[in-house]
């Protein structure tokens, strides 16, 4: 009988509850807190939250396999189904008419990938390998299924830490880029207003993602599942005679694999995976990274201007790093503070939807460096 009392007693998830387990609840935790009373990216870290939270549940292996958190990341991040999915439904929700009126604002956007190259060679400088080295760089881009792409193919053991340092980035954008934009503009420059953007025709909207994923797939080969992916939702879009699909892109479709895309994501994030050593150095060089995109985009944009008869305010390089549309929103809010009647949110736009693709050449250029 007391045998039997204490064969239940071990059979119990309490009895195998550990200091990390604990430590992974109150990030799961802090990570849905953030999302329901900030509004940090919800529709992401409550489902990464909570993955977090069950697969620390000891003895419910989730993650074993044929289990359903290893059966979401196996089928959806493995086989690197989920990424271009999502970038399909971004690429249906996004509008490329400031990048097109604005053509400079391309480059703004691959100065902002400045962070991803620096994060890189310091990653090496550290000891991590390239692979590694690649997967923790491309959190500068601040686009989650960007770097959830680039991890699983070449380092999928620092998935936890890297998408999790991506998407925290991306929610924490109104609180990281203001202080380094202050750095780094004067008030004269924060008060420059732009003229406003010529009017782009539907003709050169269709045109636009053609043109963009051939070049881009030619150019880096390694970058065609997510780019192709993206450029087909867009063109879903502007082509205007299939709204039916691109509604379901951007709507049912987008919200069925986020959902998948957090809960396989917070499955890989278990004590001994995460509290380790290497995996918290991944989360501190994430921020290294975001804060030199940062600084990129800024400091082409006051480079330009020395060059240019029109000036251009250098806020909106800040704009450059792939996080849509917080960080243009970023930049209307600041300009706004310095003069009300500056309306920079379209401007900014510009190499905000230039930064994804930026990123997605930059994983392209990686997954070629380490070896796929």
């Amino acid at each position: 009988m007391i045998d039997t009392f204490f064969t239940f007693i071990h059979s119990m998830g309490f009895y195998h509850l550990t200091v990390g387990n604990l430590i992974m609840w109150a990030i799961a935790f802090a990570l849905m807190y953030l999302a329901i009373t900030k509004g940090y990216e919800p529709l992401l870290l409550i489902p990464i939250g909570f993955g977090v939270f069950i697969v620390n549940l000891p003895l419910t292996n989730l993650m074993a396999d044929h289990n359903i958190l290893h059966i979401f990341y196996h089928y959806g991040l493995e086989w690197e189904l989920i990424p271009p999915i999502i970038f399909l439904g971004l690429g249906a929700m996004t509008d490329f008419g400031p990048v097109i009126a604005n053509p400079k604002t391309l480059l703004l956007g691959a100065a902002a990938q400045f962070g991803v190259y620096i994060a890189f060679f310091f990653a090496l400088g550290l000891g991590f390998t390239i692979p590694e080295a690649c997967s923790i760089g491309i959190i500068g881009g601040a686009d989650g299924p960007t770097t959830i792409f680039t991890t699983v193919a070449l380092a999928p053991h620092l998935l936890g830490a890297t998408a999790v340092a991506a998407y925290s980035y991306m929610a924490l954008v109104p609180v990281i880029q203001p202080p380094i934009i202050k750095m780094m503009t004067t008030k004269k420059e924060r008060l420059i207003r732009m003229k406003q953007l010529r009017p782009v025709s539907k003709r050169q909207k269709m045109i636009f993602p053609l043109i963009t994923c051939g070049l881009v797939c030619l150019f880096v080969p390694a970058s065609a599942a997510l780019m192709a992916m993206f450029m087909l939702g867009n063109f879903f879009r502007e082509s205007g005679v299939v709204e039916r699909l691109s509604g379901t892109a951007q709507n049912e479709l987008m919200n069925i694999v986020t959902i998948f895309l957090g809960i396989a994501v917070g499955g890989t994030m278990s004590a001994d995976a995460f509290l380790t050593p290497k995996a918290l150095m991944v989360f501190a060089m994430g921020l290294v990274a975001f804060s030199f995109s940062t600084i990129g985009g800024l400091l082409l944009a006051k480079l330009m201007n020395v060059f240019s008869k029109e000036k251009i305010n250098p806020m909106i390089g800040a704009a450059g790093v792939s996080a849509v549309p917080m960080a243009a929103r970023v930049v209307q809010k600041m300009g706004a503070a310095e003069d009300p009647r500056n309306f920079l949110l379209m401007h900014a736009m510009g190499p905000n939807v230039a930064g994804v693709i930026g990123t997605v050449v930059a994983a392209g250029i990686f997954l070629t460096m380490g070896g796929q």
